[in-house]
């Protein structure tokens, strides 16, 4: 076990907990107080730190991920979806007639763009919830860039399952599908930032003080 902290950066009795969470498949026992640990368990550990650590998930969300991994009932194709769903939080809109219409406008996008079979995706309802607060707010007039939104998503979809590559390897499967939804918002998010700063000065011009930049910091009242 110190071998298998020493390859991966994790302390000793973090990998304890983890195995007593079932988080990590047992060593190999060689002795009383001995296992063996091997490069599948190097990778598990690493995936499981990454989860936890950098994903953000719970105990519970990851082991429920490293379940369905390890379900050899779940296809290689299924598992995909499978962990998508797990990491995908839900957000449920509040009943009423702002609701209702929200669902319409949404399930409209849904129609427009040919995303078929998702009214029990966990995220719908948080897209619905969006709009929701949209029109509370009086912005309708960004309904209708909901296309360009949503056309943006597709085509980060298609990037995010274009690095998968085989699927029959479960493990890497995971880690792509799984990091790619929770470190990919981070990184789609930062990007998103970036360019709004970009566009910013490409429409209105660069800051009055370019050291300070304060056009897109957030202000000291918030």
């Amino acid at each position: 076990m110190a071998e298998l902290s020493a390859d991966t950066g994790v302390p000793v009795p973090t990998i304890k907990y983890y195995l007593r969470e079932g988080l990590l498949p047992p060593g190999r026992p060689v002795g009383r107080n001995q296992a063996e640990y091997g490069p599948a368990h190097v990778r598990r550990l690493k995936l499981v730190r990454a989860l936890i650590e950098y994903g953000g998930l719970s105990i519970a969300t990851a082991r429920a991920l490293v379940e369905h991994l390890d379900d050899p009932g779940i296809s290689s194709g299924d598992l995909l979806g499978v962990a998508q769903l797990t990491v995908s939080a839900q957000h449920e809109p509040p009943p009423g007639p702002g609701r209702d219409a929200a669902e319409r406008v949404v399930e409209d996008l849904l129609a427009r763009m040919g995303w078929h079979d998702l009214r029990e995706h966990p995220s719908l309802p948080t897209l619905i919830g969006v709009v929701v607060s949209l029109s509370e707010l009086g912005r309708e007039d960004m309904l209708p860039v909901l296309d360009d939104y949503a056309a943006a998503a597709e085509r980060v979809a298609v990037a995010d399952l274009t690095v998968v590559g085989d699927l029959e390897d479960r493990e890497r499967a995971m880690e792509v599908v799984v990091l790619g939804t929770l470190l990919g918002d981070a990184l789609f998010s930062s990007l998103r930032r970036l360019a709004q700063a970009h566009v910013t000065r490409r429409l209105h011009g660069p800051p009055t003080d370019p050291d300070r930049c304060d056009e897109w910091r957030p202000s000291a009242s918030g």
